[in-house]
């Protein structure tokens, strides 16, 4: 996941709360537990509801994190290294300024 992050553009590596985050410009877009049983990414609130639904077993949001523009995922239930270079782009776009995006290509896995 590190390597992932930080071939993004203009990504940075910040320990907080005791713990990896990753960020863009500033911004934060990835945060990675001591446990390294899960990762949290930035989801919209609204799509983030779908998402878990629908991917129960995979998505999830702790009651501390209810009210933010985030969700965590198991690195277990994912199905390959594909679908994680995906969800950490996704998060990263979310982040990245406007003059980042304009000439982004996502890295391949």
């Amino acid at each position: 996941m590190r390597r992932l992050a930080l071939a993004l553009p203009e990504s940075k590596e910040v320990e907080a709360w005791s713990m990896p985050t990753f960020r863009v410009a500033g911004k934060m877009f990835l945060t990675m537990p001591d446990d390294e049983s899960s990762f949290a990414v930035r989801c919209p609130k609204l799509e983030r509801g779908e998402l878990i639904a629908a991917e129960p077993e995979k998505f999830w949001v702790p009651p501390h994190e209810a009210g933010s523009n985030w969700v965590r995922a198991r690195l277990a239930a994912l199905e390959d290294m594909a679908e994680l270079r995906d969800i950490v782009v996704d998060s990263w776009r979310q982040a990245a300024p406007p003059r980042l995006l304009e000439t982004f290509t996502a890295p391949d896995p």
